[in-house]
């Protein structure tokens, strides 16, 4: 009977508890390594010009160019991942390369692989000996609040683009008339 135990309990009890062992594990691992949580991913062969918004975690290992909005989660720019984009985020990890503003709620972590052309406002700002960075650092947290709430304002802007190509295109009706009134 001892036996049976032993050998059910480590059988039936090992693949869960280790299942679940993997599982505990990486919340702790995820605050260092945020790649290791479930994120959505745009892949290496993905090309995106544009605002990227979302509500969840984000792993960048494509290209991406023109804004990046992620204020209550992280993003990562994987080793491949190549960001052309003013970059607003809660958390951000850069391993890849960056060209453009980063703007972090709580932290910017740029490791050794990182290659960023731009600045960094956060709180807490931490560079990897052997990364390539050309910017300025403000560890000021109002500022980087501040700057986070500037970032739908830019999004706003080209939803007020289309409504001026409308206009004029009645002005090109009014000269047709004239036009035709100036034949009669």
């Amino acid at each position: 009977m001892f036996e049976i135990g032993k050998k059910g309990t480590p059988e039936a009890g090992s693949r869960p508890e280790s299942s679940q062992a993997r599982m505990d594990p990486s919340p702790p691992r995820s605050s260092s390594a945020p790649s290791s949580r479930e994120a959505a991913v745009i892949g290496p062969s993905i090309h995106i010009d544009g605002d990227v918004r979302g509500e969840e975690d984000l792993l960048i290992e494509g290209e991406v160019g023109g804004t990046v909005q992620l204020k209550n989660n992280s993003l990562t720019i994987g080793p491949n991942g190549k960001v052309r984009a003013d970059v607003y985020a809660h958390s951000i990890y850069v391993d890849g390369f960056v060209e453009g503003d980063l703007f972090g709620a709580e932290r910017v972590h740029i490791r050794k692989s990182a290659q960023v052309k731009g600045n960094v406002t956060s709180p807490r700002v931490s560079v990897e000996d052997g990364a390539k960075f050309k910017g300025a650092i403000e560890m000021d947290p109002q500022a980087a609040q501040s700057a986070g709430n500037r970032a739908p304002q830019r999004s706003a802007a080209p939803q007020q683009a289309p409504t001026k190509p409308a206009q004029p295109s009645p002005t090109p009706q009014q000269p047709a008339v004239a036009k035709t009134g100036a034949a009669s």
